[in-house]
């Protein structure tokens, strides 16, 4: 279980993380969709997420959703690493409805995101770009590399949650054990 806490001017976070949990949750970040989105990222991903964000949501959301992420990228970054005896990569494409969404991912050490999706600028009253500002802050302060791409659909709320979901699946596929592996790596370390 990693424990993480972080306060700035703008939120205070606490986070217990399990990435090798049964996909429980207890979500509250005082943004509706984005805890429905982390709710099922936690299901799908079957890691255990306990994440609470008091943030100045007065302003808007964007700091709460992406000091989350960061939180959330330094929480796994500290359980993954040094990696080993784990499958290493992970891919998955999730549809809801008329929306599919291919998550391709490496817990290479190395940051990086790769984004290609479109939604409309509101889901309710949810900044769809805030999908991306939060995988980016996971990527880069977990070390992996991550590509997100919609592959089709026109509903955002469907997009946005195919999005998390299909990070989930790929992820949980990504940390499965595998023991034969040994270091993931031809260069002996992640």
């Amino acid at each position: 279980m990693i424990k993480k806490q972080r306060t700035t001017k703008e939120t205070d976070i606490s986070l217990e993380l399990e990435i090798y949990g049964s996909g429980n949750s207890d979500i509250n970040t005082g943004i509706g969709f984005f805890d429905h989105m982390l709710t099922a990222l936690a299901k799908h991903s079957l890691m255990d997420i306990k994440l609470h964000c008091k943030g100045d949501l007065h302003i808007d959301d964007h700091h709460s959703v992406e000091d989350c992420g960061i939180v959330l990228g330094q929480a796994i970054k500290e359980a993954l690493y040094p990696l080993g005896s784990v499958e290493r990569y992970g891919n998955a494409v999730v549809v809801m409805d008329e929306a599919a969404v291919e998550c391709a991912l490496d817990l290479s050490n190395r940051a990086f995101l790769v984004y290609e999706s479109h939604m409309n600028p509101k889901i309710g009253s949810f900044d769809s770009e805030l999908v991306e500002e939060f995988f980016r802050a996971v990527a880069m302060n977990s070390g992996i590399t991550l590509h997100l791409i919609k592959q089709r659909g026109t509903n955002s709320h469907h997009i946005a949650e195919a999005t998390f979901k299909a990070f989930a699946v790929a992820f949980r596929r990504a940390v499965a054990k595998n023991d034969k592996i040994g270091i993931p790596s031809t260069k002996g370390v992640l």
